[in-house]
């Protein structure tokens, strides 16, 4: 990327004012159009457009994060543009469609027409929450519990009755 107002990204001779771009994906072309897919470029990310047209970039998702101020979901690889207004759904496979992913959550949006737009991910709805639209910082892989390690509430004691009190 070169140089330019902060509120200006340039993708080779493209220019892209920041709030027209929701997130920042990897570019893994698929097996079966690498035949077709030619370049002397080596492109590494995909950069999605509010409306979902995207541009490829040789930066890497970090990288570009990193200089635009995205927000990044380490277990996506995916970073989103904090200007963007994004909200966060449970994802619950349907009867007509299941992925082959064990999707989490739904990253909507909507384009400049007022069409919604998503993005599912890997990574749990209530972080998602927490780094896309709080702007925590995403915790450690190793930090992050799963409902069935969360501890249980703990529970105060009782004391024991008084002898001769009446229950109460």
């Amino acid at each position: 990327m070169e140089n330019q107002p902060q509120n200006i990204i340039a993708i080779g001779r493209k220019r892209f004012p920041i709030e027209e771009i929701a997130l920042v994906e990897p570019f893994e072309p698929p097996a079966e159009q690498l035949p077709r897919f030619t370049s002397d470029r080596e492109f590494k990310t995909r950069v999605v457009l509010i409306d979902r047209y995207s541009v490829l970039t040789e930066d890497t998702v970090e990288a570009f994060a990193e200089a635009n101020k995205f927000r990044r979901l380490p277990d996506d690889n995916v970073a989103t543009n904090p200007a963007v207004r994004f909200r966060v759904e449970t994802f619950e496979p349907s009867e007509g469609f299941q992925p082959r992913k064990p999707y989490q959550s739904r990253l909507k949006w909507r384009d400049q027409d007022g069409n919604e737009q998503s993005k599912l991910l890997l990574t749990k709805p209530e972080t998602v929450i927490a780094v896309v639209l709080r702007g925590e910082a995403a915790p450690a892989p190793d930090q992050q519990e799963t409902p069935s390690e969360a501890p249980a509430p703990q529970r105060r004691a009782r004391k024991p009755a008084a002898p001769g009190a009446q229950p109460g």
